[in-house]
Order: structure tokens, then sequence, then C-alpha cells
């Protein structure tokens, strides 16, 4: 449009800037500061240079855009980094451009304008409304990328220190965990995952800290004992993954040991698929985690039912672990293998001829117990 226009309307600036300030505060109070702070002084000199140079845009030919559109992108990107939402910033702009027409339009009769002059000057707001208001957009979103980027690799930095053996520090693991923007519980669990080649690893909660690329993928899980940790952890439906057990921070390294543990027994048939919990399988995983010392206690210990037949042991050895677990009662330990009492009590005669006192001996018990299970679950 012919800059005698702008000219005329020069005077007029800052007076609408400042009126545009003010709605601004008075409707948006995320914008509303004290008169004299910094943050209040900026956003006015924001918006008058902005007035300014739609001036300039509008009636020169060849104009620079360039620093009112990274002025708006690095506003936008302001925003992001606050956490705000960008319809603040959308909101000022809409009410700047409704008080920028009504006085076009005043303007316009007091000063006798052509009605084309007018059409064209509100058309050129729109447009530059538009134009600075896709630079914050694009200044928002390019910050958010960013900051997800940094958030996630602070993550895995997180992730990372809790696995480390020995231990990082606590100091270390806390001031991570704020840049991740996780907080630290008092315990931990370690989830590790049988993961198949050909399936994508599933999306889970942002509280779980997951490493999929590890050789046997993995689950950071937060407070496992609070509520809502099934939910946490649904997304593993149809999967077999093993929680380990509870763990300060500092020791999570132990609780994944414990869970990988669970899945070497589940894949060798000792444990059930689906969700295990290492808490469910103590002595199963003890005697997996020391197999060569129990195989040779084993050896020692039981050698009088390894001498027997395979159908004898398969009889034998769940009687007496039945027995043992349910302190020398013979019905209970009936209703539990859902035998006679008879039954039980023959094959009782029998095992006290295999081992005599040994079997019934307080000291025993313990080992016995632990021997027994291992037949059970890990032969």
């Amino acid at each position: 449009m012919p800059s005698r226009y702008a000219r005329l309307l020069r005077p007029y600036f800052d007076e609408a800037a400042d009126e545009m300030v003010d709605r601004i505060q008075e409707r948006v109070p995320e914008y509303d500061r004290p008169a004299g702070s910094d943050y209040a002084r900026k956003m006015r000199h924001t918006v008058r240079s902005t007035v300014s140079q739609f001036a300039e845009v509008i009636t020169r030919e060849g104009a620079d855009w360039e620093p009112l559109l990274r002025l708006y992108a690095r506003i936008g990107a302001y925003e992001a980094r606050k956490g705000n939402s960008l319809e603040n910033l959308q909101t000022a702009l809409r009410m700047s451009g409704r008080i920028a027409c009504r006085r076009f339009t005043r303007d316009a009769d007091r000063l006798d304008w052509p009605p084309t002059v007018l059409i064209e000057i509100t058309e050129a707001l729109f447009a530059f409304l538009d134009t600075i208001s896709n630079a914050a957009a694009m200044g928002y979103d390019s910050a958010r990328a960013q900051l997800a980027n940094e958030k996630e690799h602070y993550r895995r930095r997180l992730r990372d220190a809790l696995m480390d053996d020995p231990p990082a520090s606590p100091d270390l693991i806390t001031n991570l965990a704020t840049a991740a923007g996780w907080q630290v519980p008092r315990s931990v669990a370690v989830v590790a995952v049988l993961l198949p080649a050909e399936k994508a690893p599933p999306i889970m909660p942002p509280e779980l800290l997951p490493d999929w690329e590890a050789a046997v993928p993995y689950l950071v899980l937060p407070d496992p004992d609070g509520p809502g940790r099934d939910r946490l952890l649904a997304g593993l439906a149809g999967l077999t993954a093993a929680i380990g057990p509870a763990m300060p921070p500092t020791r999570a390294a132990a609780s994944l040991r414990w869970a990988r543990q669970a899945l070497d027994c589940a894949e060798r048939g000792a444990l059930r698929g689906g969700l295990i919990r290492c808490m469910d399988h103590v002595p199963t995983l003890l005697a997996a985690a020391g197999r060569d010392l129990v195989d040779s206690a084993v050896a020692r210990r039981l050698a009088p039912l390894l001498e027997l037949s395979d159908a004898r042991r398969t009889r034998l050895v769940p009687t007496m672990l039945a027995y043992l677990e349910s302190g020398h009662n013979a019905v209970v330990a009936a209703e539990r293998l859902g035998v006679h009492q008879q039954t039980i009590r023959y094959r009782l005669r029998r095992i006290e001829e295999l081992f005599g006192d040994t079997f019934t001996d307080p000291d025993h018990q313990l080992e016995l117990q632990l021997l027994l299970h291992t037949l059970v679950r890990l032969s």
C-alpha cells in the first residue's frame, strides 16, 4: 500500500501498541506482570516493534522479514521451554489484530481513506499475523523437539547410571533424574523381558525407563509396591517378563540380575511364562543361582533317591517336599498332593528306610527342602 498512509498512522503506533499490551495483560493472566518489571518492559518493546515492523513490510517492497520472524521464533521457543501452551501467544496475536482492525476502521473514516485502502490494509494485517504466528509455531515445535531429545538423553543416562555396578552415587542419580523429569523413588524393581526378534517393543508409560536394545531387554519400574503398578506393566501382556526384587535405586543392577535369572528359569521350563515375580519363586531362583553347589549337594544328600527308578523317584520326591512344607503333617501333605492319607504314610515309611533319621532331623530340614525343590523344579 502507498507509504503515505503509513506515515499518517505512524504517530499513533505507540498508542496502539500500548492498548494492545493493556488488553493482553487484562485477558491473558500468564502475561500479566507489574508495569515496572523487566518482563513487562520487554513485552511492551516487542509489541511496539511488531507494530512498527508491520508498517514497514506492507509499505516497502522487498522489506526484510527475517528479524521479525527470528523474534517470533524465539518467542515460541521461550513458551515451549517454560512448558506453556502456544494458545496464550495466539490469543494475544488475535486480540492485537482485533484492536488494529478497530483503529484502522476509525482512522480510515477520520482520514477519509478510499474503501479499497481499508480492505488492503486489513488483508495485509491478517497475512502479517499469520506469518508471525507460523514463525512462533515453528520456534515452539523446534524447541519442544529439542527438549524432548534432551529429556530422552537424560533418561537414557539415568537408566544406565541405575544399572552401574558398582553403583553410581546417589547425587549423580538425583541430578540425572531432575534433568530427565523423573522422580527418584525409595525403591525400584527391574523387569526383564523376553522380546521375540520379530516383535516391536511395546509402548510403555513414561514412568518406566526402558532399554529395548540390551541383550535381554529390561524396564526400570519405580516404587514397585505402589498402587497402579499392574497398569504400568499392562503393555507387556502376551510376553514373558520377570519382575526383580524391590531394591534401593543404587542397587537396581542386583534386581536386574535376579529378573534375568527368572527368565532363564522360564526358558528352561522351571517357571511358567507370563509375568513372573521373583519374590514368588525364591527357592527356585536361589537353587538356579547356585546350581553347581546345589547339584553337588543333591548328589551327596539325596543319593538314595537318585538310585531309584524314575517312576519311584517321581512319586517320592513330591511326597517328601509336601511333607516337609506341611510341617510333618501327613494329612495336609495328602491334601496338597491329592492322594489318600494312607498313600502318604506308606511312602513315608519307604522314605524313612532310605534316609533314616536324617529325613526328620531339624538340622537338615531347610537344606532338604531346597534340594528337593531343585529336583522338582530344575531337573
